[in-house]
């Protein structure tokens, strides 16, 4: 369970739910808040919102004020954000996307890992895209998704017939391969954004991803069960 601390917001106070918590605080202006892991966390933060679980000094992790301005993109782009996980990693897992003021997918597994979860994730949104002219900006808390089609990483693995540059073979190679097939039809770009940091597209994503996990008779993952 994570905690909600709503500082500033329409009713102030620690919420267990996403959704509850998106009613204090959308659309207000300067409203901050931040998601915890512990009642005791969200507890001090309340008293001090410049509180940082590890941190002792005072202002060192200043809460995100996190509604993004449709300003902060060209015009006509397209805001996505996904997210996915595993409990237990690997375990049953679920993957969540918000396709701004669009649509919400999500999905799951009984049994897969994090980082096929982030990846899903991203597919999920670029497959409901597909064909989409407008640009796309795509956000996910995951650096590994993030750099693996920023920075070359999954196009290499993939020369290299999905063999890494130590010799190793690169994991999830059957959702990085559809990955690279529809990053090239999109004009898309990925961004990196911290999780669990208030960011309250990001937070609906992990809300989703995380119900998707827990729901009962769930598909396997196959790609999972093959060790790709």
């Amino acid at each position: 369970m994570k905690y909600y601390a709503v500082a500033q917001g329409r009713k102030t106070g620690i919420f267990t739910t996403w959704t509850e918590t998106e009613q204090q605080v959308r659309g207000f202006a300067n409203a901050i808040f931040k998601s915890f892991k512990t009642r005791q966390e969200a507890d001090l933060f309340l008293k001090n919102p410049s509180f940082s679980p590890g941190s002792n000094k005072k202002g060192s992790d200043k809460p995100q004020k996190v509604y993004p301005s449709e300003a902060d993109y060209p015009k006509g782009t397209i805001v996505v954000y996904t997210d996915g996980g595993a409990i237990g990693n690997p375990g049953p897992g679920g993957y969540g996307v918000v396709i701004k003021n669009t649509k919400e997918l999500s999905g799951g597994y009984n049994l897969t890992t994090n980082n096929r979860m982030e990846l899903k994730a991203v597919m999920v949104a670029m497959e409901a895209l597909k064909g989409e002219k407008n640009p796309i900006v795509l956000h996910s808390d995951s650096k590994y998704v993030v750099n693996g089609l920023t920075k070359g990483w999954a196009r290499n693995w993939k020369k290299r017939n999905w063999v890494k540059s130590d010799g190793k073979p690169a994991m999830n190679a059957d959702i990085w391969e559809l990955l690279l097939d529809l990053q090239a039809g999109l004009d898309i770009t990925f961004k990196w954004v911290k999780g669990h940091a208030g960011d309250p597209l990001n937070e609906r994503c992990d809300e989703l991803a995380t119900k998707a996990a827990r729901k009962k008779n769930m598909p396997d993952d196959t790609g999972y069960l093959k060790g790709i």
